[in-house]
């Protein structure tokens, strides 16, 4: 298997951690003005399901579990998971709500994915790298205010806040890398 550095994890991503294969949830890299950089790394082991956050060293080295990829279309959410559809066979899989946290708010009906399996066991999904994504709400843009210098809140159509220019304004439509949650790009 292969090993990647501890500041190389991004969320999606599967990792062995205590000889249990985990998916990352979320990730930060943190360098503290006194000390070594270390990376908090929140995980979710998938075959217990249980939870876990730990630090590990920036030079830190992980094995990453091999993935396999299926496309799959959204169908819908039927309260205790959601359910896909293999774009294939048209097989339909649901997996369950809390393995799917992070990206649960960016799904929409009809929209293709990437389903990752690590052997037989589907671990998560791959989001599109980039959503098409109205501003619901928004601060009006500060006078004086470069673009880089100061990014102001937004609250998107699917409820997550993130980071915009301030040029943007409420009811434009913005194009969002929602694994990173950053805005890119306004939608032309």
């Amino acid at each position: 298997m292969e090993k990647v550095q501890a500041t190389e994890l991004r969320p999606g991503m599967v990792v062995m951690y205590n000889d249990q294969p985990h998916r990352v949830m979320t990730f930060q890299h943190r360098t503290p003005g006194k000390g070594n950089a270390i990376v908090q790394v929140k995980m979710r082991g998938i075959m217990t399901g249980v939870q876990t956050e730990t630090r590990l060293m920036s030079t830190e080295r992980m094995e990453r579990v091999a993935i396999t990829l299926r496309n799959m279309q959204y169908l819908y959410s039927d309260g205790d998971g959601f359910v896909f559809m293999d774009t294939e066979t048209y097989d339909q899989l649901t997996i369950p709500a809390d393995a799917l946290e992070a990206e649960a708010p960016w799904l929409e009906e009809s929209m293709e994915v990437s389903l990752q399996y690590a052997g037989d066991d589907p671990t998560g999904i791959e989001l599109p790298k980039l959503i098409e994504i109205e501003v619901t709400e928004t601060e009006p843009a500060m006078k004086g205010a470069t673009a880089s210098a100061s990014p102001k809140p937004a609250t998107l159509a699917n409820g997550v806040v993130i980071k915009i220019p301030q040029f943007i304004e409420t009811g434009e439509m913005i194009r969002v890398d929602p694994v990173e949650l950053r805005y890119v790009e306004r939608v032309r």
